[in-house]
């Protein structure tokens, strides 16, 4: 199995994911924006960051890098493909996965751990999680899911909807929504459930030498994903 990271200008999150993947002795391998070859990577994984300096919107333009026609030429094949924070950002702006990302509810920049809840049980990524909460990092200024009532239906209906912001015994409340997300929504996939986008950082709470390895438990779904 071979994992491809996405590197654009202004990525910074791009070696926490090599590093969280190395942990789980994986073969990592950092992909260029300006390439055209994804170097034969089963999954790819969009970063988190400020890509092209977030100017326009979040992801707007880095959805028109290069790489991104093999990206998602990739998940139109079938390919697995996963973006967090900034990832996800530009999977929306490329609509490879349903909705857009929003500015905070309070206009701040949010950096702190909050819980998240996996929600699919059809999505391979959050099928064989364990319904109970999650403490995951989250860094972001425009992380609030918003989609159309049509759009949301079918999101429910389809069990699209990976993950929702929750409270520490799993509880799904207003108030526990750091960022005024509709529904409490932090992460969603594809109807195909091959392109997975989520907001908050589980590559950062994969090493045990942090405290907390939550984060690593979702990201050992991305290899059981590959494997079935």
């Amino acid at each position: 199995m071979k994992f491809g990271v996405v590197v654009f200008p202004g990525s910074n999150c791009d070696q926490d994911a090599v590093d969280a993947l190395e942990l789980m002795d994986q073969q990592v391998v950092k992909l260029w924006h300006k390439d055209h070859d994804l170097q034969g990577c089963d999954f790819i994984i969009l970063p988190g960051g400020f890509s092209y300096g977030d100017y326009l919107r979040t992801g707007a333009v880095a959805r028109f890098s290069p790489i991104m026609n093999e990206v998602i030429a990739h998940a139109n094949r079938g390919g697995y493909l996963i973006g967090f924070c900034n990832g996800f950002q530009i999977l929306a702006e490329a609509n490879l996965v349903p909705g857009v990302l929003l500015r905070n509810t309070n206009q701040q920049y949010i950096c702190k751990n909050i819980y998240l809840k996996p929600e699919s049980t059809d999505a391979p990524l959050t099928a064989d999680l364990e319904r109970r909460a999650y403490k995951i990092p989250m860094a972001h200024g425009e992380g609030r899911y918003f989609a159309d009532a049509d759009t949301l239906k079918a999101l429910t209906d389809n069990g699209q909807i990976l993950f929702r912001y929750c409270d520490e015994q799993g509880n799904i409340t207003d108030a526990a929504n750091p960022n005024g997300s509709l529904d409490n929504i932090a992460g969603v996939t594809n109807d195909r459930k091959n392109v997975f986008g989520m907001m908050p950082h589980p590559e950062r709470a994969a090493d045990p030498i942090l405290g907390n390895t939550d984060g690593r438990l979702i990201l050992e779904q991305m290899l059981k994903v590959v494997l079935a």
